[in-house]
Order: structure tokens, then sequence, then C-alpha cells
């Protein structure tokens, strides 16, 4: 039986039960670091509480998975022989993934990866493999408790030698939902000070089927839908549309976060900076390399000064132009192809200079001006997790039933309607926003602004 010797208060879960192994793993530099690596990245930009940091999120996850797991080893021991569960190696194995399932994530990382697609995801093979192997201390550790591989399988069943583990293993951390998700949404709740709660039943919602080794949720209670058991889910997946809408994708940490990517592209383009040494840097620490790193360019040293010097006094750069997808459905794809991604710095380039002539023309002084397009995905939380629906003899992912649930289908329509492109303008002069906004008609032909003028009075301040 697992002992339980040690105990974190944690201001979201209350107490968290550790063992002498898991501290082992906490005390590593890999997962130190994450003390440093702030959840939400420039979100406290916005919202000034959002302080907390992947470290903890990542010891709640653990918490949650091992509660997700004894409810499901709860109903295999009362409901008989189809549901399967968990034994103690197994949970073993798990908490210790969940504690370090964000061991790659880098600094305001998700808006570097996922939103601009600066730097390759986090969760690819390499990734893992490169921070998990056994020349970083995190690697070692992981060895001396025999368990290297099968956190490897878990976190990344493609970079793991010895194939992926059982789905019901996988599942608790990184399904549709799962610890993962539970936790951050109930930690950025409290630290954005947004109210919103999902109902901590929800943990007792999961089955292991014995047959096919899946984690599946049971939507059924005596032949008939229990309709607050798919509430229940569907309320969570609408949670996290919400912080998407109003945390995630918020303009102002967008354009922060934007500045962050401008510094580090300008230095990546010279060579100057490395993955590998971003890998090992924190919030701070990576901003204080940009600061002092030296750039042959002229331009880039300039862009470079300039992004971070805007940051750290909380200049951020003004909305000039807002185009969303469902006013420019027949261009979106243009313009992904364009202007997304770490190769196409040179287009976006180009267009930010054009911009920036049109405004520096109107008032008579430079004005840097910042090109914003983002993943065609927007990282949507799809209903992927399977369910066993009454009446139904096999397991089917919950979007299979997207016409029987209408809330579900809005929900990812939503998503996909969430997309946006961006032009931002490091200026305070209205002038020049309406310059750019006028220079945006011949540099994105076709594209519809729906931005007004006057949009900007209030809606960078701090929140």
């Amino acid at each position: 039986m697992l002992r339980f010797d040690h105990v974190i208060r944690d201001p979201v879960h209350r107490d968290i039960p550790l063992t002498t192994e898991e501290l082992r793993v906490l005390d590593t530099a890999e997962i130190q670091r994450l003390r440093s690596v702030r959840q939400l990245g420039a979100a406290y930009m916005v919202y000034p509480g959002a302080q907390h940091t992947r470290f903890e999120h990542s010891v709640g996850s653990a918490h949650l998975a091992l509660n997700m797991a004894e409810a499901a080893n709860g109903v295999r021991d009362t409901h008989g022989a189809s549901f399967g569960g968990y034994d103690e190696q197994e949970i073993r194995v798990i908490r210790i993934a969940a504690l370090i399932h964000d061991c790659t994530h880098l600094p305001f990382g998700h808006n570097i990866e996922d939103q601009v697609g600066l730097l390759p995801r986090h969760d690819i093979p390499e990734r893992f493999a490169g921070v998990v192997n056994k020349g970083t201390e995190l690697g070692r550790v992981l060895s001396d408790l025999g368990v290297r591989e099968e956190v490897l399988a878990i976190l990344s069943p493609q970079a793991a030698p010895g194939g992926p583990p059982p789905a019901h293993w996988t599942a608790l951390i990184s399904g549709t939902i799962d610890a993962d998700m539970l936790d951050y949404l109930a930690r950025d709740a409290h630290f954005t000070g947004l109210r919103l709660n999902y109902d901590p039943r929800i943990l007792r919602m999961f089955r292991v089927d014995r047959r096919s080794q899946q984690l599946f949720a049971d939507l059924g209670s005596r032949g008939y839908l229990k309709e607050s058991v798919l509430s229940e889910i569907i309320r969570c997946l609408e949670a996290r549309y919400y912080f998407s809408e109003r945390v995630y994708n918020h303009h102002a940490k967008i354009a922060a976060e934007l500045l962050v990517a401008k510094a580090l592209e300008s230095a990546l383009e010279e060579g100057a900076l490395d993955l590998a040494t971003i890998q090992r840097s924190t919030d701070a620490g990576l901003l204080d390399t940009l600061e002092n790193i030296s750039l042959r360019d002229a331009e880039r040293r300039a862009n470079l000064a300039t992004c971070l010097s805007s940051l750290r006094s909380r200049r951020l750069p003004k909305r000039a132009a807002v185009f969303p997808v469902y006013a420019n459905e027949d261009i979106q794809h243009q313009l992904i192809e364009k202007y997304y991604g770490g190769n196409r710095s040179s287009e976006r380039g180009e267009a930010e200079s054009k911009l920036s002539e049109a405004a520096s023309r109107a008032i008579g002084r430079p004005v840097p001006v910042f090109v914003y397009c983002p993943a065609p995905t927007m990282q949507v939380k799809q209903a992927k997790m399977l369910v066993q629906w009454p009446g139904e003899t096999d397991l089917y992912p919950l979007s299979h039933f997207s016409e029987r649930t209408p809330r579900l289908a809005d929900l990812e329509e939503s998503y996909m309607r969430m997309w946006k492109f961006f032009v931002f303008a490091l200026t305070d002069s209205e002038e020049a926003l309406e310059a750019v906004r006028e220079a945006c008609l011949d540099v994105f032909p076709g594209a519809v602004n729906l931005l007004q003028s006057g949009a900007e009075d209030s809606a960078n301040r701090p929140g």
C-alpha cells in the first residue's frame, strides 16, 4: 500500500498527501523550475491574481488522478466483474506521471507553441524524451525508482521503447476530462477570481471497462439516460470554453505574450537562442536572457528592445484591427497559410512593415505593428471521452452523440468560431490606429475588420 508520509497544503484542494518517492521527483531541478513558470503565462497582466504556477498545478493533478482512480476502484469492488480498476503499482506510476506531465512546458509556452507556432509543441515525443533522459536529474530519479519507461509511455507513447500503456492509464491525465483539466479549471478560477465551479462528484463518474481497459463515463441508470451525469460533463467542457474566451484568449494577454514571441523570434532568427536554453528557463529567466542578448542586426536589436521595454512597463500593443472567422470564413485558410507559424516570419514581417509605415506617416514617428495569426484549431477540447450510452452495447466517444446533445454540438462550433486574426499597434494615437485600419484594406484584401474606431478606450487596462 502506498505510504503518504508528507502533506502539502494547497489553496484549491486543501491537504494533498505525497509519498517519499513523489517528493524525490518534485525536488528535481526540472520540476522545481516549474515553480517559476506561471500556469497562465501573461494572464496576470489582466487578472493580477493569476500568479499560480505549473508546479502546484502538477501536484493538484496527481491528487485528482488518485481520486479518480479510487472512484473507479470503488465501482469495481461493488458492481462486479464487468469493471476494472487500478492496482497500487499502476496508481504509483500514474501519480508520478501526473506530477511531471508539465515538465516540458516553456515560459509563455502556449502562446509561443500553440497560438503563433514559433516552436514545436511541448508534448511531442522528442521534448519528453529530452527532459526525462538519463542525463537529467529527473530522468535519473525516475530510473532509480524503476518507473522511467512506464511514465514516459503515459506522457508520450511514441517515445516509449516498450510501446503504449493501457488506455485507462493515459486517460486519467490526458483525456477529454481528466485530472489535468479538472485541476486547472478549479485553480484558474480560484486565482483569476472568476466564479466558476464544477461539481466534485464528476470525479465519481468514471469507470474502467475490464474487457477493453478503457476509461469511460457511464451515462445510464436502469436503462435510461442520466441527464445529470451528461449535464455535468458538458458543464466541464463549457467551463473550459468560458476560460478560453475570458482568460486563455483574452486580447490583452495575447498582446503581452505577442511581445515575448516577437522578442524571441528576433533572437531565434539570429541564432542567439536555442530551444534547449528556453526549455531550461523560467518566466523571469527567459526575459532576463533576452534582455542580455546581443544581436548583430540593428533592426532585430531595436525590435527586441522595444518589445521588452513595453512588456516591463505594461505598455501593451492595442488592437488596430480584428478579423474574426465568422466574418472571414472565405479567406481564413489563406490567412493561416500565409501568416501562421515559425516559417512565416518573413510574410508577417512584410505585412507589419507596410502597416507600420502607414501609421508612422500619419503621426510622424515610428509605430511598431504586430500581426497575430493563431492556429486554426484554437486548442479545441473535443469530446473524445468514451461513454456508455443507454441502449448501446459498445463504448463510443461522446461526440458520436452530438445530434442527441445539442449543447455539445453548439460548444464545438463555438470553439471554431473563437478564431480571430489580430493586428496590434504599439501606440496610444487613435490617428495611428485608424491609419493601420485603412492600410489593412490593401495588405489583407478581402478580409473584414470588425473593430470600430475608439474601441480600445479601456480594453487593455489591468482587470
